[in-house]
């Protein structure tokens, strides 16, 4: 058997190394940036309330009741109250449930109606509300070498009930790879 340095060892099982922050062993700059939102709440718990359980030392600091108890008020704001840049300023629920459409029309009829009112503080020109972005993903689809590899959308479907339910047609001939081509315009969690 001969030894090889860790590094080769962790890349061939599959280990990929992070080097953003160096000299920080137990730190994944990743990880942390997917939870800047939650961290940068007003009422993020600096520490977990004391729970009843008790570890090796006494009460154990937070549990994970604890923990979903405070979630259980984050997700339902996150998802229908706050505005999201990457879409546009609009909350991850109107976009899910297909009324991105009608609030990009909206705000348009408000941004023409300030503009006809006072021209003048408009120096660029006429506004026009931040652009969607023209596909969204959590796990983008591999790139397949080829002419067949297509990207497919998913759009959400609107109606009046708020349905749940997604279509899975594929983008226009104009569209197709444009979340992989222009990277401002997609949207990675």
């Amino acid at each position: 058997m001969i030894a090889k340095p860790v590094t080769l060892l962790m890349t061939d099982l599959g280990v990929t190394p992070s080097h953003s922050r160096p000299h920080v062993s137990n730190d994944n700059p990743f990880s942390e940036a997917q939870f800047k939102t939650m961290k940068y709440q007003p009422d993020y718990p600096e520490y977990l309330p004391m729970s009843p359980a008790f570890g090796r030392g006494g009460p154990v600091r937070g549990s994970q009741v604890d923990a979903r108890t405070w979630a259980q008020t984050f997700f339902p704001w996150y998802n229908d109250e706050h505005h999201h840049s990457g879409i546009g300023y609009l909350t991850p629920a109107a976009v899910h449930y297909g009324e991105a459409s009608r609030l990009f029309a909206e705000r348009q009829q408000t941004l023409n109606a300030a503009y006809a009112a006072h021209p003048e503080r408009f120096v660029k020109g006429q506004p026009v509300p931040p652009a969607l972005p023209l596909a969204v993903w959590i796990n983008p689809p591999k790139r397949a070498a080829g002419p067949s590899a297509a990207v497919v959308a998913v759009e959400p479907v609107g109606n009046s009930e708020r349905s749940a339910e997604l279509s899975t047609t594929p983008p226009p001939e104009s569209q197709k790879g444009a979340a992989s081509a222009d990277p401002d315009r997609s949207i990675q969690l």
